[in-house]
């Protein structure tokens, strides 16, 4: 709670409170690239007991397609037309992962409804040479050669891109609608759920799990490690090519800079979560996760509760603290992300 607060991190929680309105504007400036026509495809349906499977990609940059799977409930026996638009959850992946990881996700939520909607993420899945073996091995250099070159922004600010083109995607489908499109995402997921729902309102309904913290608490608190042992190897290097030979918090601000712009400022989860409100926001995190320590957890749910009281949409922000837990979500939570997807995006 606010009283709990240190005197630094109530400086910081009423920075960020300060600049989240400018915070949007500034992080569409960054990802900001021509839009290339979507060019999307679709392959055949599969039918299978009562539901539909559909593989499809599209184009979200020059040089970029987006491969994606579809489930959602057979609709060809409804009545008067040849389409029913339903609301639809797009889920998106942690580091390693891909998007037929989530597809026993997508098949729940079908079942409920509501259409599953999956993407690999840069570097990850069908878009490594290395495909699904890949693991997040290509993802790691590519973080490298962004820290060596500048060029792209695959942790997180690109699959956030991504999102977006995802959504002028399922815009174009007769089987969604497009008022009712929720985001999930698991860690690194997580992370790109809250951002790309902070940069675009036509994400109806959030759920970040595992992804939400305060990158700069981290930093300024000596608790970065965990969430740099994901990229370690890039880490690693770029500090060696750079003459560091002790790592620590200013060279990780340095790392930062170049690898994801304002993370630890601008656009860290104080500044970001806000501008999901009023749209309803479920964040998922475990009391004992090294990667999402729980005071700068507490940072953002504090600037989160205060634009959700301030836009009269209380009960549209909760955070689920998993006790005892670590870095995964638990069954339980699972279920409760289920239910909030349905309470608001109405099947």
């Amino acid at each position: 709670m606010m009283h709990r607060l240190t005197l630094a991190a109530f400086a910081l929680l009423t920075a960020c409170a300060v600049h989240a309105v400018d915070s949007r504007t500034a992080f569409l400036k960054l990802l900001d690239r021509p839009r290339v026509p979507l060019a999307a495809a679709a392959g055949a349906p599969n039918t299978q007991d009562g539901l539909v499977e559909i593989d499809f990609s599209f184009a979200t940059e020059a040089g970029q397609r987006v491969p994606g799977i579809l489930i959602k409930p057979d609709a060809s026996g409804a009545a008067a037309s040849s389409s029913v638009r339903r609301p639809a959850v797009i889920v998106l992946h942690g580091t390693g992962g891909n998007k037929e990881a989530e597809r026993a996700l997508l098949i729940d939520y079908a079942r409920v409804g509501l259409v599953g909607v999956a993407i690999d993420g840069r570097y990850h899945g069908a878009r490594t040479p290395g495909g699904k073996a890949a693991k997040a091995t290509e993802y790691v250099a590519a973080i490298l050669r962004t820290f060596r070159t500048g060029q792209e922004h695959p942790f997180f600010f690109d699959t956030a891109w991504d999102v977006m083109r995802l959504l002028d995607y399922l815009e174009t489908r007769d089987d969604i609608d497009p008022r009712r499109i929720g985001l999930m995402g698991f860690s690194k997921g997580g992370i790109e759920t809250y951002l790309a729902a902070a940069a675009d309102p036509r994400v109806a309904v959030a759920v970040s799990c595992i992804g939400v913290q305060s990158f700069r608490w981290a930093l300024d608190h000596n608790s970065w490690q965990s969430r740099i042992s994901t990229v370690q190897a890039a880490f690693n290097t770029a500090a060696q090519e750079s003459g560091v030979a002790n790592p620590g918090a200013d060279f990780v601000r340095t790392f930062y800079a170049r690898v994801a712009p304002g993370i630890d400022g601008a656009f860290d989860g104080p500044a970001m979560l806000p501008l999901i409100a009023p749209r309803p926001l479920l964040a998922i995190n475990g009391e004992t996760d090294a990667r999402t320590p729980l005071p700068g957890l507490q940072l953002c749910a504090d600037a989160a509760r205060a634009a959700y009281h301030a836009a009269g949409a209380d009960e549209k922000f909760v955070l689920r603290v998993q006790p005892n837990t670590g870095h995964k979500v638990n069954p339980d939570s699972m279920v409760a992300a289920r239910e909030w997807l349905v309470r608001w995006l109405k099947p």
